[in-house]
């Protein structure tokens, strides 16, 4: 057991306890029972006592409320939030915002579409992100970085927030640690937001 409960296995597979399927952890959301049997979402994976897992998927997570999967799981009476699939939305939205800022200040990240542009041409740019509701044609006029990732589920007003502006439509990830803790959250986070975040171009998500 590593510091703060979190286990040494980083990329093993762990089970849903809702469909029961065993898959990466990448895929999956922790959750902990609390001393007075509140369950809380573990989002950063560090929190002591003994996980259950969930698939990151909205559906999932309001089956495992509906069917009380986590009173079954941990074998005893706990208290779930009814709005449990809203509140992961926000943190995972959260996360990712704070994420891409970190990336921001550490010059790993760009955003505006030009600059955007830029990075995509010379080969910089690892992860493009844009704004779910953006402007359709004029996200069409950038692309998918070769062997990267595109994501379009966070709002203008999120990706100015991380940016430090009123909005932003366009953003560019370099490669780097920050860039697969974007891609690991902001993969999770799709699960509560639809399977394009409301973006209809076409991308390797």
């Amino acid at each position: 057991m590593a510091r703060g409960g979190r286990t040494k296995d980083e990329t093993g597979e762990r089970r849903c306890i809702v469909t029961r399927d065993v898959q990466p952890r990448a895929g999956l959301i922790r959750f902990v029972a609390g001393p007075d049997g509140q369950i809380v979402p573990d989002l950063a994976e560090k929190l002591p006592g003994r996980g259950m897992w969930l698939s990151a998927d909205r559906a999932v997570v309001e089956t495992a409320v509906k069917k009380k999967a986590f009173a079954k799981a941990a074998r005893g009476p706990v208290q779930v939030p009814d709005d449990l699939a809203d509140l992961l939305e926000r943190g995972l939205a959260e996360r990712v915002v704070n994420l891409v800022s970190l990336a921001r200040k550490a010059g790993q990240a760009v955003c505006g579409f030009e600059k955007v542009k830029g990075w995509l041409a010379d080969g910089k740019a690892r992860v493009l992100l844009q704004a779910s509701d953006g402007s359709e044609r004029g996200k069409g006029k950038l692309w998918t970085p070769e062997g990267g990732r595109w994501f379009g589920h966070l709002t203008s007003a999120e990706l100015g927030l991380a940016f430090g502006r009123e909005s932003v439509i366009h953003g560019a990830l370099a490669a780097g640690g920050l860039s697969t803790r974007v891609v690991e959250d902001a993969t999770r986070l799709k699960g509560f937001r639809g399977a394009n975040g409301g973006n209809a171009a076409v991308g390797k998500d």
